[in-house]
């Protein structure tokens, strides 16, 4: 595989907020990822600095090899469709179009007037009068007609209703499979796009918890259901990421592939097994993260108040 995007210890600290801390990572060509992550983890951050929107506060940043910033060779070569784009007040969805025409050199006018259908995108209207989903609409068409070699989708389908969501993520996956590029999409509903992605990677407070191909991440965990005894006794010395209890049965996810033993014992014990979805295993890694650092701080704040006894 060919790498397209190289990021190395990134941080970016707005004041007494760390955006980014320390983060690395790759990104490789013809190739759809998914940056997750709850809101204000850092993923727009993180997309910013990459499309040289941003600066970064430390650390290195390469597209294509090179750096992105004030580099028209390589900016050229991506898109970035971002939930807050600004646009001139007296600007209309032509007008926008007709500038991405210009700016992306792989434009493909047929598909943007094939999408522009579909989304009914009001074509006269200015785009400050647009709807939340309008507007939406009007960066999705950009996105997927630019054809960049690299395109950024930041929360694209805000305002979409379920049936505008199903025609991106359908017209996404038809033209990438006829002109593969690289695609990194931001979401927070990793369920509906969890299809779509080829590789995942998880950011929470600024920090990489997962970066990992989506078929192996769909193994990692297991939730295991029954009497509270037998479930304690079955997931002792096994990492607990999340645990549900009413009355004396209980809910517990672990992670960990189940090996065939383990499913043996499981069905002596009487125990239910059910598979974790993309988004149960990302929310409930997140929230065993936050809870270990904050056993971490509370560790390091009880040895610090030691030592000053």
């Amino acid at each position: 595989m060919t790498t397209v995007i190289e990021v190395k210890n990134l941080t970016k600290r707005y004041r007494d907020t760390l955006a980014a801390d320390d983060v690395s990572f790759s990104i490789e060509k013809d190739t759809i990822y998914g940056l997750l992550g709850r809101n204000g983890a850092g993923k727009t951050t993180v997309m910013s600095i990459l499309t040289a929107q941003n600066f970064a506060t430390s650390g290195e940043v390469r597209i294509f090899g090179e750096n992105p910033y004030e580099n028209a060779h390589v900016l050229s070569r991506m898109c970035f469709v971002r939930e807050s784009q600004k646009y001139p007040d007296d600007a209309t969805p032509r007008h926008a179009f007709r500038i991405a025409r210009l700016f992306y050199p792989h434009w493909d006018q047929e598909l943007a007037d094939q999408l522009i259908d579909e989304f009914q995108v009001p074509m006269k209207k200015t785009i400050k009068k647009l709807s939340r989903g309008q507007l939406s609409a009007v960066g999705v068409v950009i996105g997927l007609a630019s054809r960049a070699e690299i395109t950024f989708f930041d929360e694209p389908y805000l305002g979409l209703d379920a049936v505008a969501r199903q025609i991106f993520y359908d017209r996404l996956l038809e033209d990438y499979s006829r002109h593969p590029r690289t695609i990194i999409l931001s979401s927070h509903l990793i369920d509906e796009v969890s299809n779509l992605l080829e590789r995942v990677i998880v950011i929470d407070k600024g920090r990489i918890i997962m970066d990992e191909e989506t078929d192996a991440v769909r193994g990692r965990a297991a939730n295991i259901v029954g009497d509270t005894a037998a479930v304690d006794a079955f997931v002792a010395g096994r990492e607990v990421i999340h645990r549900e209890s009413l009355g004396r049965v209980s809910s517990v996810t672990i992670l960990g592939e189940l090996t065939a033993e383990d499913l043996s014992l499981l069905t002596r014990a009487g125990l239910d097994v059910a598979p974790v979805s993309l988004q149960q295993l990302i929310v409930r890694t997140t929230q065993h993260a936050g809870r270990t650092a904050g056993d971490a701080e509370r560790a390091a704040s009880d040895i610090d108040e030691g030592a000053l006894r």
